[in-house]
């Protein structure tokens, strides 16, 4: 279905535009190209270019409104806006898009049928609608001939704000207004806005539900005992190695980047995955360097070399190069994107300061204070003016997309793991021996390993030491690794130099923290680093 002859956005006011419906990849690449916004890469993909390279958190707003006043947590990144703000960008917004050509996806945001909501997707970029038809639940024919959309999302990147007059930040702007359900969003060509958009969403509407909403990957072992195999999850923010260590040939994969655990288990809120591939390593990640020579795929900001062939390790464009492409890409996932709940839990860090144990076990509260923290490290070079490692602290591994406060999905997620007997692991991806600079990348070798340990119940019966600064409990051994890489002051020349450098650590968490502290419980912030302890 492409070109239709009905009006499907009649109730946005939207009367005399070109409307293309539910279009097919085929019809999509033809569009993009015919429009423009990109060329096919001589593999395949339909490579892309955008104004902004990455998403604008500081101008996403959430109406306030009876709705949302007492519910949203309007610190961070959730920042408050009038309703009679959004509707005068609404209608200057449907006047703009009025007689313009624009393409509508009808799909579904997760993939449990009892949690999802259906969602009308308007773009003013073709590619877009193609991103969609890549990383949603495409309905069956059954159930697009039903369609009833629970929210919209208006996407039109040609439509700037003018910040002087319609009261918003600068040009670009991502409003969600959940007493209406919708989203609009102008001023950026950045494809991710769509997805994050609704999985703002989703992390609002699913706590009341008793639903845990997560910014994680997810995968499952095979099934040895009759229940539906070991599920696991990775939390970890952008360049701790969560797509790459949850992409195990040995296990299916569930999901990439979304999920949500309800009584019964884990299920993806997407139908596609959208990962970075700077640098990707064929050896390393074959599945996902396949789907970037592949046909259906969306490239964005990858250059093209001289023959039409993407270039993955040229970042002249940005560094946050971009794959988005349907998880049937992937030969090994798990069927139907659902499965159990999960055995093991998987927070991943990379400490540029060299401190944080390459595995260690967390207690309920431990696992409620490092969710809340979520913390890893910028390395020098990776943003203008950064000289020294320097930490992110991201709350719940995905602070831009979280309305409520980080201690209401703590609490949801603690409740979880203790109902399901899940462990709770944190796993340092980062530097060892010293900090950046000094010491040496954790080898991906040993992380896979420890993760492979913990995953198959190797560390059951192992001796565990307590480690001072972060009161972690590190193995004395695991299968395959040495043991004295698994203490990291061990493996610090200097030990009083590894004290210094933990201590400093210890108190950016402490102070870091001192925001949440009126949400969560007491236990909680007597889980924190000692900075004041003894080497």
């Amino acid at each position: 279905m492409s070109l239709t002859t009905h009006n499907p956005l009649a109730d946005l006011g939207i009367e005399d535009a070109t409307i293309h419906l539910n279009s097919s990849v085929d019809e999509l690449y033809a569009h993009a190209i015919r429009l423009g916004e990109g060329v096919r890469a001589a593999t395949g993909p339909l490579t892309v270019q955008t104004d902004k390279t990455g998403r604008s958190p500081k101008d996403r707003f959430i109406v306030e409104d009876d709705q949302t006043r007492d519910a949203v947590w309007w610190e961070g990144f959730n920042r408050p806006i009038s309703a009679a703000v959004f509707d005068g960008l609404l209608r200057k917004m449907t006047e703009y898009a009025g007689d313009r050509e624009l393409f509508v996806q009808q799909v579904f945001a997760g993939t449990d049928k009892s949690q999802r909501i259906a969602v009308r997707m308007v773009t003013e970029m073709a590619y877009h609608s193609l991103f969609v038809h890549n990383m949603f639940v495409r309905p069956t024919p059954a159930e697009l001939a039903d369609f009833g959309a629970d929210w919209t999302v208006l996407n039109i990147p040609g439509f700037r704000a003018d910040p002087a007059v319609d009261g918003v930040r600068s040009g670009t702007f991502i409003v969600v207004n959940f007493s209406k359900k919708m989203i609009i969003a102008g001023g950026t060509q950045y494809a991710g806005e769509n997805k994050k958009g609704i999985f703002s969403v989703m992390n609002f509407l699913l706590p009341g539900r008793g639903v845990m909403p997560m910014h994680c990957s997810a995968n499952v072992g095979a099934d040895v005992d009759g229940q539906g195999g070991d599920v696991a999850l990775f939390f970890g923010l952008s360049g701790t190695g969560k797509t790459t260590l949850s992409a195990d040939p040995s296990r299916k994969l569930i999901g990439d980047d979304e999920h949500g655990w309800t009584d019964t288990g884990v299920f993806n809120f997407e139908g596609g995955c959208y990962a970075k591939v700077i640098n990707l390593n064929p050896d390393a990640e074959p599945a996902i360097y396949r789907t970037t020579r592949t046909y259906g795929t969306v490239l964005e900001n990858v250059v093209l070399d001289e023959g039409g062939t993407p270039d993955l390790n040229d970042g002249s464009l940005t560094e946050n190069t971009r794959s988005a492409y349907p998880i049937t890409q992937i030969d090994n996932i798990q069927p139907g994107s659902v499965a159990g709940h999960p055995r093991n839990i998987v927070f991943l860090t990379a400490d540029a300061f060299g401190v944080l144990p390459p595995l260690s076990r967390l207690s309920p509260e431990q696992t409620m204070y490092q969710f809340i923290s979520g913390f890893t490290a910028k390395i020098p070079g990776t943003e203008e003016g950064v000289t020294e490692p320097s930490p992110t602290f991201s709350a719940c591994f995905g602070a831009p997309f979280m309305p409520r406060h980080p201690g209401e999905y703590a609490r949801l997620l603690a409740q979880k793991v203790q109902d399901s007997g899940a462990t709770v692991w944190l796993v340092n991806t980062g530097w060892s021996g010293g900090m950046y600079g000094q010491g040496q990348r954790m080898s991906i070798g040993h992380t896979r390993a420890l993760i492979h340990a913990a995953l198959g119940g190797q560390l059951d019966g192992v001796k565990f030491e307590r480690e001072p600064f972060f009161n972690l409990e590190i193995p004395t051994t695991v299968p395959g690794v040495p043991d004295e890489v698994l203490n990291p002051r061990e493996v610090w020349a200097d030990g009083a130099a590894y004290d210094e450098t933990a201590r400093k650590l210890a108190r950016m968490f402490r102070d870091n923290f001192k925001r949440f502290e009126g949400g969560v419980d007491q236990a909680v912030t007597e889980s924190m680093p000692d900075p004041d302890a003894q080497g």
